[in-house]
């Protein structure tokens, strides 16, 4: 605990937090509803998921790096810094003049993002106690899990009433806010180092590596095709300079990602969990959409309804984890998380096109409990397990290895999505000649009706298939990342220097 920060200034601290954590969080779901109205205002359809990925793969990159400057000059600086990007990437997103322009602000955006979200947690961890830090941390994951839920209501609101402009704009102020209450109440109290050598190499060599790497996952299968010598390039490119990076850290006096950090056990193994949890949630929620409209037939409100108990089991989860973790320790707490995932899992894996609504309301509530318990748990693991020398490098690995595992299980399950359906219609006689545009038409009521009643049942049928075949897949990783956890230690987390200092 810092001891710097006192009672009450701790509160305007906490506050700062959880506005800077609403405004980086809100960014991935408030964007959604403005799509359409980009573009009809810059046109270019084809860069339209750009506006996404540009922002999570510069947050992705930018995020050890900024935790290990966190370790090295301090969390305040960094947060200043990366909340003041954030700011500039908003005010020039919402006054921007072409889709380039946009996607270039949104990846100034995603940069301020990743100094912002690792360093937040990280202040929780420096500021509070085991005891209290649990309970905030609840609080922290409610704020990803209210995000969610209100985002696409904002975004609309804007979009209809207002201009899609500000939801960019509406960040300006509210960032501003969340970095004076830091400016003017957060008072570091640090060890002055003599000489801080900053690892340049392995900074520069993971940047571009891993920056190679998103890339090749993101645009594969989509932009370009995967034997492509754009990609090949990429993943070779990507292969060499992690490599690099692994022996540079070995050598490093002040590595970016010290790799001692593995040798952590509660570190490992939940790094090893969040990255297949990860990548399950992101399957949920871009497929279950699909499977609501598709095969249900319902219209894309309906999908975001549908979807809206899982943000709802999440703030369940997260409260109960974090309190929990405190008396039952890592494993148990984590178990009981993995658990409610495997059995979402499991029931989506058995539904049919003829599975009654409520159901999915159910399965997608009981995924939502599990996954905030799980990422709360996993959260506090990467903050407790260390001190603060290493604290800001192992909270931005948390983090970075969640945008790891929701990149990989994009480019996966979007490869087998779309190969499941082709190999699908090859089979089927008489769908020679169905394209991708025709498969598409069934996501939409409008395009539902206009199709051919018996080409509609076929292809509704292929889509069912593809997306169950998915399903059994994703419900085979919650198995595994269940059974990984069970390696954690069963107590509650803690630093090698508190665990020494509490036998003593």
């Amino acid at each position: 605990m810092n001891p710097g920060v006192n009672h009450p200034q701790r509160k305007f601290i906490l506050i700062g937090i959880l506005v800077s954590t609403f405004l980086s969080a809100i960014e991935g779901t408030v964007t959604g509803p403005a799509g359409p109205a980009i573009i009809s205002s810059f046109g270019g359809m084809k860069l339209l998921s750009w506006i996404f990925t540009a922002f999570l793969l510069t947050m992705a990159v930018s995020t050890p790096v900024f935790g290990k400057i966190s370790d090295l000059y301090g969390r305040k600086p960094v947060f200043q810094i990366g909340s003041l990007l954030f700011v500039i990437g908003s005010l020039l997103c919402s006054f921007s003049q072409n889709m380039e322009q946009l996607i270039i602000f949104r990846a100034i955006q995603g940069i301020g993002a990743g100094a912002i979200v690792p360093v937040t947690f990280t202040i929780i961890g420096d500021v509070y106690r085991i005891e209290e830090r649990a309970k905030i941390q609840g609080m922290i994951s409610s704020v990803w899990g209210i995000s969610s839920l209100i985002g696409p209501l904002v975004g609309g609101y804007f979009v209809d009433y207002l201009n899609w402009r500000w939801i960019f704009g509406f960040n300006v102020p509210f960032g501003f806010i969340s970095m004076w209450l830091i400016a003017r109440y957060f008072h570091e109290s640090r060890e002055k180092r003599e000489k801080t050598q900053i690892d340049v190499a392995g900074a520069a060599t993971f940047t571009i590596g891993m920056t190679a790497l998103l890339f090749a996952l993101a645009t594969g299968g989509q932009y370009f095709s995967w034997s492509s010598p754009m990609l090949i390039g990429c993943f070779i490119l990507a292969v060499v300079l992690l490599v690099a990076f692994i022996f540079i850290e070995n050598r490093a006096a002040e590595p970016m990602l010290p790799l001692k950090l593995f040798r952590i056990r509660d570190i490992s193994v939940s790094t090893v969990a969040s990255i297949l949890t990860s990548a399950l949630l992101i399957g949920l929620t871009t497929y279950t959409p699909l499977w609501i409209q598709g095969v249900m037939g319902k219209n894309a409100t309906m999908s975001g309804l549908t979807m809206a108990p899982m943000s709802i089991g999440w703030l369940f989860g997260s409260v109960f984890g974090s309190r929990l973790i405190l008396t039952a320790g890592s494993r148990k707490t984590t178990v009981i998380g993995l658990a409610g995932i495997v059995i979402g899992a499991a029931g989506l894996a058995f539904i049919t096109g003829s599975t009654p609504h409520y159901i999915l309301l159910i399965y997608t509530f009981i995924y939502g409990v599990g996954f905030g318990y799980s990422t709360t748990v996993f959260t506090i693991i990467a903050q407790s397990s260390v001190g603060y020398s290493l604290r800001g490098a192992s909270t931005a690995l948390n983090t970075f290895v969640r945008s790891l595992g929701q990149t990989i299980g994009v480019a996966v399950f979007g490869t087998f999505i779309n190969l499941s359906i082709a190999n699908r219609i090859a089979r089927q006689p008489g769908l020679e000649d169905v394209k991708q545009e025709e498969v598409n038409q069934l996501l939409t009521p409008e395009g539902s009706a206009s199709m051919p009643q018996e080409l509609w049942n076929q292809l509704k049928q292929i889509l069912e298939g593809s997306i169950h075949s998915l399903y059994v897949v994703m419900a085979v990783i919650a198995v595994i990342s269940l059974i990984s956890v069970l390696a954690l230690r069963n107590t509650v987390p803690a630093s090698e220097e508190e665990e020494l200092a509490e036998k003593a």
